[in-house]
């Protein structure tokens, strides 16, 4: 059966179309091949040898197959992650060891490409696609859980302190002594770079997830900042405190919410006359044609687990409605990269 049409739409012939589609398959191969080469530690060590090395010598030092490993390079280097000298020496791209393997780096994006390999992502879409049954993070594996941490660290990075400094007089008031509440704190990030950019702080994280919680105070621990930094555990809607903090902050989670508007009160409550509530999240596209955009596409990746945990990331836009709607004054918003928005607003 075919399918008529638009009248005004633009002429398209099947080649073309293949071709769009032939280029995704191209793009799996691409992700696949950067996973591959982390996991193996082959963009590792060739990062090892600024010099380069042929495909024999990489397989030497990586302890891998040497026919497989100049199978890896072939595909490596088509999807641009190394580059090949005049000699055949292959070496990294420029910059490929800080954006795959540099968890540190704003610009981190090795954790992306891991995470789309987890059976929560498409395989138990697929399997939910018909019921439509929905679960929640106590039913996500432990790797799938880590895989995020890593997903959402680069959030961290640009938002701590970068993000929170670009908002007038909270780098001040953190660094002369506040308490701070991380919501969703997961594994503990973002609670060891608050406590350790602002060292007059005091950080309490808050998470449903115990196995997360369990995380997070091990990373409290062995950064030596357990004297600052304390764990509650509890949903985002049960979450209760009178007039307690000087700042709330949640990264890449507000979107998951049960009760967006419950959350958005209790923080209110929660908050001292003049505190401010900061969301880091994803900056979803407003507009259908945001999707064909390549931060879009990745978004739209994004959705199907969050389909399952019955949510759907947000435009930056409603965020800021969201604070105007609940009373929060000085509501504004700034992107911190292509798929990064941060919106914040005082009590």
């Amino acid at each position: 059966m075919t399918t008529k049409a638009p009248d005004n739409a633009p002429s398209v012939q099947p080649a073309q179309q293949a071709g769009k589609m032939l280029a995704h398959v191209a793009g799996f191969i691409g992700v696949r091949t950067m996973q591959l080469g982390m996991d193996s530690g082959l963009i590792e060590k060739l990062g090892s040898y600024p010099e380069g090395l042929t495909s024999d010598q990489l397989a030497k030092h990586a302890g891998t197959d040497p026919l497989y490993t100049a199978v890896w390079c072939n595909a490596a280097y088509g999807a641009e992650i190394i580059e090949q000298a005049p000699d055949h020496r292959w070496t990294l791209a420029p910059h490929i060891g800080t954006v795959l393997l540099d968890q540190d780096s704003p610009a981190y994006v090795g954790g992306v490409a891991r995470i789309f390999d987890n059976p929560e992502m498409f395989t138990d879409f697929g399997k939910r696609l018909k019921t439509g049954e929905r679960m929640w993070w106590d039913e996500c594996s432990p790797e799938f859980i880590l895989s995020v941490s890593k997903t959402s660290r680069p959030f961290y990075t640009r938002a701590i302190p970068g993000g929170l400094s670009s908002i007038p007089g909270l780098a001040d008031r953190l660094n002369s002594g506040a308490k701070v509440v991380e919501l969703a704190c997961g594994i503990g990030h973002g609670m060891t770079r608050l406590l350790s950019h602002f060292p007059a702080t005091e950080v309490v994280g808050i998470d449903g997830d115990q196995f997360s919680l369990d995380l997070a105070a091990e990373s409290l621990k062995s950064a030596g900042l357990s004297d600052r930094g304390s764990l509650r555990k509890s949903t985002l809607e049960e979450f209760e405190a009178e007039a307690e903090f000087d700042l709330a902050f949640i990264n890449v989670s507000m979107h998951e919410c049960r009760d967006i508007d419950r959350v958005t009160r209790n923080v209110l409550a929660a908050l001292k006359p003049g505190g401010v509530f900061v969301i880091s999240d994803f900056a979803f596209p407003e507009a259908v044609d945001g999707l064909r955009s390549v931060p879009g596409r990745v978004m739209s990746g994004v959705q199907f687990f969050e389909a399952q945990i019955d949510d759907q990331l947000l435009p930056t836009q409603a965020y800021v409605d969201l604070l105007n709607k609940h009373g929060f004054r000085d509501v504004d918003s700034f992107d911190m990269g292509p798929i990064h928005g941060i919106t914040y607003g005082m009590k």
